[in-house]
């Protein structure tokens, strides 16, 4: 069980960050992060999210103009930001990442449905551990839509085949971006037990 302290990195104060301070998040980072990241559970292991890291003032215009007014300045200030993607086609890599059962392709091959509806529910997934790994190395997150995903696809991901789902900045966080923070529904309002 974590303490207290990890807790409250990973979750109880742990914030959504709009500014940020003029700090660099080094290469090796976000490889400790996607090492951290990749053992979060997936449907039969797809692991369909694909990450790119846009840490260069090039890379981050080339995304600019598919920001949206709310978005753009935030981004072009972060440290990083990650474009979370999946790859419609993760059953091809099923071989490899899902070995002990040969028929696990064709479940997908067979299935469009279930192939996009798996692409993108375990994508986003991982999206979500990507955050979480962030935190756990100290890194303050900013996750958001409000961009146009048929530039951002077109400039960065259709040479793979790959799609966006949303951005995430990453880097230090500078406290003065707060707001307060917004109430949160109780057990009782989002939860059953059955």
């Amino acid at each position: 069980m974590l303490d207290d302290t990890a807790l409250d990195a990973l979750f109880r104060e742990a914030r959504t960050h709009n500014k940020w301070q003029d700090r660099p998040v080094e290469d090796t980072t976000l490889m400790a992060l996607h090492e951290l990241l990749k053992w979060g559970p997936t449907s039969a292991n797809s692991s369909p999210a694909r990450f790119l890291f846009l840490r260069t003032p090039e890379a981050k215009q080339r995304l600019a103009p598919a920001l949206s007014s709310g978005n753009l300045d935030k981004t072009m200030a972060a440290p990083v930001t990650v474009i979370v993607a999946y790859d419609p086609r993760f059953y091809d890599h099923l071989p490899t990442l899902f070995p002990h059962n040969a028929d696990a392709r064709s479940w997908f091959t067979s299935n469009d449905a279930l192939a996009a509806t798996t692409a993108f529910r375990n994508g986003t997934l991982q999206g979500a551990y990507l955050m979480l790994a962030a935190r756990a190395l100290g890194l303050d997150v900013g996750a958001m839509s409000g961009f146009d995903n048929d530039k951002v696809d077109a400039e960065f991901l259709s040479a793979e085949g790959w799609r966006s789902n949303f951005l995430c900045n990453l880097g230090y966080g500078d406290p003065e971006g707060l707001f307060a923070r917004s109430p949160r529904f109780d057990f009782a309002d989002a939860c059953r037990l059955l």
